[in-house]
């Protein structure tokens, strides 16, 4: 018994090529999925914020909050703001795997306390720093006190810069020159 199929083509489908095939995605499920060994769901809520690529991340959160808490929690808030709190449950969870009893907030504790310290340290110089200008002004007026009270004595060839007082002598009260001898005694006192 021979059987014929005819088969007949229309003028459009023999010059266009045939439509290419629908190619079979494959889709890895999200790193959530495979950890719970689970199938993932096309609309799976942990997929965007625990890729395949990132198990660890998922380990973590997972040890610390549980799957269902952490998928109640993440169905709870808006689209806009889940990224930031996996962010933040990962980050919880590694600071309650470091540090069991206090966790976050032993790392809060422990950054305010540094703050705290450095703030103090800040406050400490920033008076050192106002005490050695105090210092400094003071040395300046007493050096330009001891140097302006201080009489030269003068050659006898130019009676002009005389003293009247004393016509041996003359006045400096514009300059403050420094004598080398007498700065010892005055730079010993001020520096504690």
């Amino acid at each position: 018994m021979n059987t014929t199929i005819e088969v007949t083509l229309s003028p459009s489908s023999s010059s266009s090529p045939p439509p290419p095939q629908p190619t079979a995605v494959i889709v890895s499920p999200c790193a959530a999925c495979k950890i719970l060994r689970r199938r993932c769901a096309e609309k799976c809520v942990l997929a965007p914020y625990f890729p395949p690529t990132d198990p660890l991340k998922f380990t973590i959160a997972h040890r610390v909050f549980g799957a269902s808490n952490i998928i109640k929690f993440l169905q709870e808030l808006p689209e806009s703001q889940r990224a930031d709190a996996v962010s933040s449950m990962v980050y919880e969870a590694n600071a309650r795997l470091r540090d069991p009893v206090y966790g976050c907030a032993g790392a809060i504790c422990q950054l305010q306390n540094q703050v705290s310290e450095l703030q103090a340290q800040l406050a400490k110089t920033q008076a050192e720093v106002v005490s050695m200008k105090c210092q400094h002004t003071n040395l300046l007026a007493l050096i330009c006190m001891k140097v302006t009270n201080q009489q030269f004595p003068v050659p006898n060839d130019s009676p002009e810069s005389q003293s009247p007082e004393h016509p041996n002598t003359f006045q400096v009260n514009d300059a403050c020159f420094i004598d080398d001898n007498s700065l010892g005694s005055l730079w010993e006192p001020l520096w504690t």
